[in-house]
């Protein structure tokens, strides 16, 4: 496989750096212009919203109560219509980040199929794919409930909740956020594919895992038939590699996109009004890195800072789009150079794009008990075992799902009986928390396939160029 010069590697992450800076500068100047007007009106929309909401809740009279909730709901139509126009003014900036996104969704799905069949196939036998499997599966469980627990004890030693002192809101009142059923037929439905055309066209990753998972043992086991088919699909996955490298070469535009769009709209006075939760939640994303990198140093010894460093560009690349499917395809090449043979790297990466989302596991919890805390609700350690539990199975499998953790929350708050309402008050910084949160599923992930390559004796030395 063909890799880039190292020069035009600094390059690229120099300029994301730069288009990153650039975009909050640019952001910072369109809030306090072009969308200042809209932005002021937001104000004081939320300020008359928050007003009326407090005298429905004193109210006892029927009939006032019925006019203050009409006025209130005129006022939010209102407040989406201001909204929408904010969208529209800096759309062409977020456009920029959609395109390039959507160039990445186009490469994804073949890709994992391509690599995850050859792998498969490389493997050479059911047994190997179950072993490799389990020792993925261990790590991903045990990471998974690491980032729970992580974000469970942090987010009781803050308590960045209290300050708030919420009411109760109504039971009924909608946030425009769908629920994650805790159904099971729904979790299987979700794993199993009825088409793999459609599972690839909605980039349903563990969909495409499955299907390919089946393909590769079968190609494996036809013997020379198979053969003929391994090596077209890798020279497939060797072209997708290629394009994948143009892409990313637009990759400093939507950074610079994705940054302006969000700091326009938000400002940077979203960050002084939640900055405790902010500042508390990346720090716990800090310690989470610490004690990943820890449990790698374990497994791969001082190999794990060239990891980190191996990476910085899909981490990079991710925080900055606030998505970790954006840095997939980099991901994957930059874990080949580290040493990682692509029979492992292309078995656990895809697994781990579904099962070991490490920084949104962390902010399911996190999240979650600041709600409650919010509204003043106490949870005794075992219901906030019973909801770690809850998150762990109904979080698997949902890496296709747009603001797929603001999703399971909703499903999990219910279950619980929290105010679901109250991922409101996260809804405002939630991209902000996002670029956190991909980052460190990155991180995550890498950590994992070095150290399965590690146990199944698939660790080499870095490539001449790395």
């Amino acid at each position: 496989m063909e890799s880039p010069a190292p020069q035009k590697k600094s390059k690229l992450t120099v300029y994301i750096v730069i288009a990153l800076f650039i975009g909050i500068a640019m952001g910072f100047a369109l809030n306090k212009s072009y969308v200042a007007e809209e932005n002021q009106k937001l104000a004081s929309l939320n300020l008359v919203i928050e007003k009326i909401q407090k005298e429905i809740n004193l109210a006892t009279d029927s009939s006032a109560i019925k006019l203050l909730e009409e006025e209130k709901k005129a006022l939010n139509k209102e407040r989406n219509a201001t909204l929408s126009a904010r969208d529209n003014k800096v759309e062409p900036f977020s456009i920029l980040a959609d395109i390039f996104l959507r160039l990445i969704k186009m490469i994804v799905a073949p890709l994992v199929f391509t690599t995850l069949v050859v792998g498969v196939a490389k493997l050479g036998d059911i047994n190997s794919v179950g072993r490799i499997g389990g020792k993925t599966l261990l790590w991903f469980i045990s990471a998974s409930l690491t980032s729970l627990l992580l974000g469970m004890i942090l987010v009781n030693l803050f308590e960045p909740g209290i300050a708030m002192q919420l009411p109760v809101p109504d039971a009924g009142e909608d946030i425009g956020i769908a629920h994650n059923g805790l159904s099971l037929k729904e979790f299987l439905y979700h794993v199993f594919p009825s088409s793999v055309v459609e599972a690839m066209s909605r980039n349903e990753i563990l969909q495409i895992v499955v299907f390919s998972l089946f393909f590769g043992v079968a190609t494996a086991a036809i013997g020379e038939q198979g053969k003929i088919v391994i090596k077209a699909l890798d020279a497939v996955a060797h072209v997708i590699l290629k394009v994948t490298g143009y892409v990313m070469n637009l990759a400093p535009i939507a950074v610079f996109g994705a940054m302006t769009a969000i700091i326009a709209k938000q400002g940077l006075s979203i960050l002084k009004t939640y900055s405790i939760f902010i500042s508390e939640f990346y720090f716990g994303l800090l310690l989470l890195w610490a004690v990943l990198s820890f449990a790698g140093y374990v497994v791969i010894g001082k190999r794990i800072l060239h990891l980190l460093k191996r990476v910085k560009e899909p981490i990079l690349l991710a925080f900055s789009t606030s998505s970790s499917e954006a840095a997939f395809p980099k991901t994957m090449e930059e874990l080949q150079k580290f040493g990682c043979k692509d029979k492992i790297v292309s078995f656990v990466l895809p697994l781990g794009y579904s099962f070991n989302l490490d920084g949104s596991m962390m902010y399911m919890t996190f999240a979650a008990l600041f709600i409650a805390q919010s509204y003043g609700i106490h949870l005794p350690f075992a219901t906030q075992i019973s909801m770690l539990l809850v998150l762990m199975l109904t979080s698997k499998g949902i890496a296709g799902v747009p603001r797929a953790s603001l999703v399971v929350i909703a499903g999990t708050l219910a279950t619980f009986n929290i105010p679901e309402a109250g991922l409101a008050l996260l809804l405002g910084i939630d991209p902000l928390l996002d670029m956190g949160r991909s980052a460190t599923n990155v991180v995550g992930n890498s950590v994992a396939t070095a150290v399965v390559s590690k146990w199944e004796n698939a660790l080499e030395e870095p490539t001449a160029n790395s």
